[in-house]
């Protein structure tokens, strides 16, 4: 996973009133305040560095409570209306080289009609994907197409990994179906960690998402609100298969734990069975193997074959025994 903790700057957008757009620098943004008249910004930024951290505090004209909840370390989705903007915190899956796609990273953003200024610790691909259109000239109508967009291909990106999860399943139930197949058991536990880790934060999400509609009339436009809408119902969506395939797994384990204790009770059922037939054997051959005077057949030759076929005929009966009672 790759972590920028120098460079302060990710990329930003100044647009104008004509629908164009201008890149900045670092210099352009850490002298003034986040906002600026007669246009529109979004500043994409490095939360780690700590040129970020000290222009939030001094000149960015943003809230020290919304400074504060920004640079968090650890943040779960959610969104709060704070005085004319939104402060928005959303995940998304891990896309970086070397990463599990459970890790999930995290984009914190605080909007207002005027600007979006969104932090990240690490790569994230829904940024670039828009960063890229950008550059190409689809510029973005307001800061809520800004939102409605990121909210978008996060949740686009999410979907192939849930679909992924489920084809897993299936191959886990298909063997545990198999008699000859075995699912190992560490397999599936780190199976079902993935799927606890992805929903803990897809829940939040979901909300989240609802919340923005709810709070962001000054922001977003009735179509970018139904977009929302449509947004928040697929995490809906994901988070029920999330459920399901976390029911699944849970069920499969129980399954397993079933097979391997009958598994065990069969085997404890022969060993009892072998035990049984031995039993009286081996008081025959103990008490015939006692050293006093007075044990028949000790002067006979064919004693010792009439002991070997009489233990025989002993085994016989009781294995005949054993099933009429249906123990075998």
């Amino acid at each position: 996973m790759t972590v920028e903790t120098d460079s302060p700057l990710v990329f930003a957008f100044e647009f104008d009133a004509d629908g164009n757009a201008r890149r900045l620098g670092w210099d352009e943004i850490a002298s003034g305040p986040a906002e600026k008249a007669g246009v529109r910004r979004w500043l994409h930024l490095n939360r780690l560095s700590p040129q970020v951290r000290e222009w939030l505090d001094q000149k960015s004209g943003v809230d020290a409570v919304i400074d504060s909840a920004l640079l968090q370390e650890d943040t779960r989705p959610r969104c709060v209306k704070h005085g004319p903007g939104l402060l928005i915190n959303l995940r998304g899956v891990n896309m970086n080289d070397g990463s599990e796609p459970e890790d999930m990273v995290a984009i914190r953003i605080w909007t207002t009609p005027g600007v979006v200024v969104s932090l990240r610790a690490f790569h994230i691909m829904a940024t670039q994907d828009l960063r890229d259109r950008i550059m190409q000239g689809d510029v973005p109508e307001s800061s809520g197409a800004i939102v409605t967009y990121i909210a978008g291909r996060l949740t686009d990106k999410i979907e192939p990994v849930i679909s992924s999860l489920e084809d897993q399943a299936d191959e886990f139930e298909d063997q545990v179906i198999e008699e000859a197949a075995k699912l190992s058991k560490s397999a599936l536990g780190s199976f079902r960690r993935k799927v606890l880790q992805l929903r803990r934060y897809i829940i939040p999400q979901r909300d989240a998402l609802s919340q923005m509609t709810r709070e962001g009339l000054e922001i977003f436009s009735p179509t970018e609100a139904l977009h929302l809408r449509e947004i928040a119902d697929r995490v809906t969506r994901i988070g029920e298969e999330l459920d399901n395939i976390r029911d699944r797994s849970s069920m499969l384990q129980e399954q397993i734990i079933e097979e391997r204790g009958e598994r065990m009770n069969q085997r404890l059922f022969v060993l009892s069975i072998i035990s049984a037939i031995f039993l009286p054997l081996g008081f025959v051959t103990g008490l015939f193997g006692v050293n006093v005077g007075g044990m028949p057949g000790t002067a006979s030759h064919t004693a010792f074959a009439l002991l070997c076929l009489g233990m025989v005929a002993l085994t016989t009966v009781m294995i005949f025994v054993f099933r009429r009672m249906r123990w075998l």
